[in-house]
């Protein structure tokens, strides 16, 4: 039999890269590979397949033994069934004001969960047990949504990165005031690669009660995954992540992705290079003269202040996001396929628009 012809062509030029976001980047290699592999044949739908199954396996050799991996379509389909599965109806999550599920969720965890959200202002992004207790309160009051999670971001939407105390510290905080912790790991990877240890030293081993993995911002064509740490957090999870749209059918196809990226090494890999990438882009903006780095680069981002007009011509050039275009604030992020010369030609770039 012939193959099937297609007309379908390339509409971009795979040259080019940019530093809008780590979401832009393909998937890696090994991951084509590892679908491929799945490809073909039949395999139960819904999660009962082999792929799944080895990932259940996989996920406890990272986060511990009574660890249950349920795989989602995307990060806020993560986000909104793990904090469901954590609150009842009347519970309210807190989070840093800067958190992915207050601004770039499009109200899901309040719309689509049913959550209310108690919002903390932080000047790096990172809450303590000091910024908790300001929104920890009046569990006793029908009047007030009840605080019943404490959600953090590792690494933060700052790009800052806690510590495993730091994190130990919110989880023994949130706890004796009987809170849960969730934490939003779409780039936790970057984080594991930031702080050179294994994800489980900042996870389970501290306390943490569920979370919500990233596959696609560390090199997966698409899905991510909530794991769920501590089993008495939560009931229920299967029926959550399918009223929740995130019950994939042909699952297989999401497991085998992160597989790839878990059974080896890929997914430190892919996020250590990333990080480098950062570095080598700050070390670089650190020596234009007008152009000021606003956050420490602890993983994968820098954010930086510079003059507007500077900002709109270099877009022009490469693609990359104001964070608060009031301010001239912009944000440049790496990915695993980001290259020394990608830096380096962004870095002339600016050199030569800050001259103009």
């Amino acid at each position: 039999m012939n193959p099937p012809k297609t007309d379908a062509r390339r509409h971009h030029d795979p040259e080019v890269r940019g530093f809008a976001s780590d979401n832009y980047a393909g998937a890696h290699p090994e991951v084509l590979a590892a679908l491929a592999l799945a490809n073909g044949g039949h395999q139960v739908a819904y999660g009962e397949d082999a792929y799944t199954e080895n990932l259940q396996r996989l996920i406890r050799s990272h986060f511990g033994a009574s660890a249950e991996v349920f795989p989602v379509f995307n990060g806020t389909g993560a986000n909104v069934v793990a904090l469901q599965a954590v609150t009842d109806r009347w519970g309210a999550v807190i989070c840093a004001e800067s958190a992915h599920i207050n601004v770039d969720e499009c109200g899901a965890p309040e719309r689509v969960g049913g959550l209310k959200l108690l919002t903390i202002p932080t000047p790096d992004g990172k809450l303590t047990p000091e910024l908790i207790d300001r929104q920890a309160y009046g569990w006793e009051d029908e009047h007030r949504a009840m605080p019943q999670v404490v959600s953090i971001a590792q690494n933060t939407e700052l790009g800052t990165v806690y510590t495993p105390d730091e994190i130990r510290a919110i989880c023994e905080h949130a706890h004796a005031r009987g809170m849960k912790v969730h934490v939003d790991g779409s780039r936790l990877a970057n984080a594991a690669a930031s702080l050179n240890v294994p994800m489980r030293t900042f996870t389970n081993a501290v306390g943490v009660d569920i979370l919500s993995l990233g596959g696609t911002k560390n090199g997966a064509l698409f899905g991510e995954a909530v794991v769920v740490i501590n089993q008495d957090a939560v009931s229920h999870m299967k029926h959550l992540r399918k009223l929740s749209m995130q019950l994939a059918s042909k699952m297989r196809f999401v497991s085998v992705q992160l597989e790839a990226l878990l059974a080896k090494d890929l997914w430190l890999r892919n996020a250590r290079h990333a990080n480098e990438m950062a570095q080598r882009l700050a070390e670089g903006v650190r020596a234009v003269h007008g152009v000021e780095i606003l956050h420490p680069v602890q993983a994968n981002a820098v954010f930086a202040r510079l003059p507007h007009d500077v900002s709109e011509r270099l877009q022009r050039r490469y693609r990359f996001y104001f964070w608060d275009e009031a301010a001239g604030d912009v944000r440049w992020m790496c990915a695993f396929d980001t290259t020394e010369e990608d830096v380096d030609g962004f870095v002339a770039a600016l050199k030569e628009e800050m001259a103009r």
